[in-house]
């Protein structure tokens, strides 16, 4: 049986180029830090992160526009606006914190401070991982392309 790759010049057929078309810049993803880190107004991004004002406005503009972020009135100034997360952006969580870890071990190798913990236990969180359906922890080793018909896969699911 020949080995199934992705068509690579098909980029249709592969939810990276979107998803790098929304977040694949610096900016955007220390935003998105920052908006997890609960900032949510356009002066403390933009002191908190040292980024230009311009290049601010311009991200703050695309995440809003690709349904990361949500802009609204402030509840007690209407004058001001704040972002918020969206459903679509706390989806973000995940690949955010699989960066963030491989930055972690590849990168500088500072300790990292303040850690992520799990909020009942008080320890910090695993490794992000690729699980098998039954969860099992899968390896690159482990994986393999196949043909949708040939797999148990809804025709909506990704």
């Amino acid at each position: 049986m020949a080995i199934l790759r992705e068509p690579l010049r098909e980029l249709t057929a592969c939810g990276l180029p979107d998803a790098l078309e929304v977040m694949g810049e610096r900016w955007s993803f220390m935003i998105l830090r920052a908006s997890f880190n609960r900032i949510h107004h356009f002066e403390d991004f933009l002191n908190e992160l040292g980024i230009a004002r311009n290049i601010l406005s311009n991200r703050l503009g695309k995440l809003v526009e690709h349904g990361i972020l949500d802009r609204k009135p402030c509840r007690d100034d209407r004058r001001r606006v704040e972002y918020r997360l969206t459903e679509k952006g706390y989806d973000l969580l995940p690949a955010m914190l699989a960066l963030r870890q491989w930055g972690q071990k590849y990168g500088t190798r500072v300790p990292e401070n303040p850690v992520l913990v799990d909020d009942r236990d008080r320890l910090p969180v695993g490794q992000v991982s690729i699980l098998a359906h039954d969860g099992r922890i899968l390896t690159h080793r482990d994986l393999r392309f196949a043909d949708r018909s040939q797999v148990g896969v809804k025709d909506d699911a990704a």
